[in-house]
């Protein structure tokens, strides 16, 4: 029997100056067992450069920067290549980072050496091409074509349908506590190569170094790789499959999970079964002092919450974060000016309407606008000091208000309402800076 011609496959890679130059090899086609000739195909290994490059972010262990990762591959290309195509590719150990959380503490991040988040994103492409069809339609997070806006419909929906009872559960330290085993079982149930499992195995157990102290890691994903918010996903996916098989109604990003049933005694049933299936099935344990059962508007759901009429609103923790992230920016011992100041809030407001603007009640909106204008007039009262009086006849008060108002007892904060500094420094003022409005309209 004649043999068919086998797939040409563009290897090994070789990089000139800022383009991919390949050399043709030919693979004998395979079901699901060649997933790493795939990964190292000349387009995907394009994707992955060009996403690292564009995430930036610091280096690993190893101090190499983004910039220096296009000179190492132009020269260690082959032999890397080499050793993935064998299976015998070993990842440098993860670098400890930690940032503040939201809710106080840290977050505990694992920062992977420039080669090895490379790497990791070309594999986590064909991954996901093969994986993210095969999720369950509650799953938003991490997914193409999938954001926090539509799994905030989804729960909206599920409320408005007369499931208004919510059963938020939050995982204890989920990325720090996947289980290995449980979860390269998984893997190996969609992937037949062994290389990309192995590899897989390896990032998981690659260990971390933390002040110059190397620790051997049993368990988690760290935070930090492209490869573990699909790995999340896959894992979790056994979640959501089981929520479906009992006919729940829930939305779900990343490890944020909500269930919406229709009374509080179903809620606590369905918040122990679900509790226990976690720990039994899942080795995950769920996060009891954070975990409740309650109505829409008592929870929050990725920063937002919803009123009694079931509109979506901002959270009182999304609001306590922005002011706290503008004292930061308007912190006047920093002494920066005020033109310094109003583009740094221009690029964070920017961001935060993008995504808050989702909202149906803008009250919180108009709030927080007459709360920072009120933050920047003490802001430029206190910086102005004795020259307080000049620059608010300069701005065009009269001078006996002008004068009442810099010879005030009052502090800075009480004075920002005062009827000088809100003649002298009004939104148009500040718009003129570059600060942007949270409202469409005053």
């Amino acid at each position: 029997m004649e043999r068919k011609p086998g797939k040409q496959m563009w290897l090994p890679l070789v990089i000139e100056g800022e383009r991919f130059q390949a050399e043709p090899a030919t693979e004998t086609p395979a079901v699901n067992t060649q997933v790493m000739e795939r990964v190292l195909e000349r387009e995907n290994l394009l994707r992955a450069l060009k996403r690292v490059r564009k995430n930036k972010g610091s280096g690993g262990i190893d101090g190499m920067t983004v910039e220096g990762l296009t000179p190492y591959l132009k020269e260690h290309w082959p032999s890397i290549r080499q050793k993935l195509l064998e299976g015998t590719y070993k990842p440098h150990p993860v670098r400890r980072s930690e940032i503040p959380k939201d809710s106080g503490g840290m977050r505990k991040l694992g920062i992977p050496t420039v080669l090895d988040r490379f790497i990791q994103q070309a594999v986590m492409q064909v991954l996901q091409e093969d994986w993210d069809r095969t999720f369950s339609a509650g799953s938003y997070g991490f997914r193409p074509g999938r954001n926090a806006h539509q799994a905030i419909a989804a729960a909206q929906g599920h409320l408005r349908m007369g499931n208004n009872w919510v059963v938020d559960i939050d995982l204890e330290k989920f990325f720090d506590r996947v289980n290995h085993d449980k979860l390269m079982s998984e893997v190996e149930k969609r992937v037949g190569d062994s290389r990309v499992v192995r590899l897989i195995r390896h990032f998981l157990e690659a260990g971390v170094l933390d002040r110059d102290c190397l620790h051997q890691t049993t368990e988690g994903t760290p935070q930090g790789g492209p490869l573990s918010p699909l790995l999340a996903n896959l894992l979790l996916d056994v979640l959501d499959r089981e929520l479906e098989r009992r006919g729940h109604r829930f939305a779900r990003y990343a490890d944020d999970c909500n269930i919406y049933v229709r009374s509080e005694r179903a809620g606590k049933r369905v918040m122990a079964s679900v509790s226990r299936f976690l720990t039994r099935k899942i080795k995950l344990e769920v996060n009891e002092a954070k975990s409740a059962v309650g109505r829409p508007w008592e929870r929050k759901f990725l920063g937002f919450t919803f009123t009694r009429q079931l509109k979506r609103r901002i959270s009182p923790e999304a609001v306590k974060k922005f002011k706290g992230k503008v004292r930061r920016l308007t912190n006047r011992h920093l002494g920066r000016s005020m033109r310094t100041v109003a583009a740094d809030l221009r690029q964070y407001m920017t961001g935060w309407e993008n995504y808050f603007g989702y909202a149906e009640v803008r009250t919180t909106p108009r709030e927080l606008d007459a709360w920072l204008r009120r933050r920047l007039r003490c802001y430029l009262w206190k910086q102005w000091g004795r020259a307080g009086y000049r620059k608010l006849k300069k701005l065009g008060v009269s001078r006996d208000l002008a004068w009442n108002t810099a010879k005030s007892a009052h502090g800075a904060w009480r004075l920002s309402k005062s009827p000088g500094l809100a003649f002298a420094l009004t939104s148009r003022y500040f718009a003129a800076l570059g600060v942007p409005s949270l409202c469409v309209t005053e």
